[in-house]
């Protein structure tokens, strides 16, 4: 009985370290996510659904200046400790590119299911099927928090440059630049949170960019020819 009695401690004393070691994670994973499914696409948007011409997307070039470029944004702790914010299932650089692919689809565009790498080089346009291609850098990306009592408060910033080319003539179209922040308080603290920070920052700044009808024209007539 005794023996019992121990081992049964010594399990909810390994319980309670490893519930005390979770609660102190040395840094947060989030996931990036935007979801084109309710958004309202402007009727200058939206795309000939009679046309078979393709868009491809390119997976984006992060030019942070930053020794890990996975790192996208920081918590300050209550007590002053500072973690670092990654993303969980998703490189950003992919992200971004998804959800692009995801708000084209929404407006009717034809596109591709495969992500091309390009490094936005009009020399180096790759050679497919597609007409055209959208590629891009990430110039800046934070999901900041800083815990505090009673609310903590969370920013989040992106910026990003956006290249359209046309794959048949081997030329580039236009050149974007686009920028969003979003910030709140919330008396709740979690990873979903900052997820959420991170997803709407990055939905805002896709949408701004196809709000620039120049964009929209030149993407237009190119599909068009």
């Amino acid at each position: 009985m005794k023996m019992n009695t121990i081992l049964k401690w010594g399990l909810l004393v390994s319980i309670f370290s490893f519930l005390g070691c979770a609660g102190t994670s040395s840094l947060y994973s989030v996931n990036m996510y935007y979801d084109a499914g309710k958004v309202a696409v402007p009727a200058y948007l939206k795309g000939d659904e009679a046309s078979n011409a393709t868009i491809a997307v390119a997976e984006f070039t992060d030019t942070r200046k930053l020794d890990d470029q996975s790192i996208i944004g920081r918590v300050v702790e209550k007590g002053g400790m500072k973690k670092l914010v990654f993303p969980k299932n998703i490189k950003a650089t992919k992200a971004i590119s998804r959800g692009i692919k995801e708000y084209l689809r929404k407006a009717g565009y034809k596109v591709d299911d495969k992500t091309v790498q390009w490094d936005l080089n009009e020399n180096n346009i790759p050679r497919q099927d597609n007409k055209i291609l959208i590629g891009g850098n990430i110039d800046e990306l934070e999901v900041f928090c800083r815990r505090d009592f009673p609310a903590n408060s969370y920013k989040t910033d992106i910026k990003l440059t956006i290249y359209f080319a046309d794959i048949i003539k081997g030329k580039i179209l236009y050149k974007s630049t686009v920028e969003s922040s979003y910030s709140r308080e919330n008396v709740l603290f979690s990873e979903e949170i900052l997820g959420d920070q991170a997803s709407i920052a990055l939905g805002d700044a896709i949408e701004k960019l196809f709000e620039d009808k120049a964009v929209v024209q030149k993407l237009k007539e190119a599909l068009a020819q």
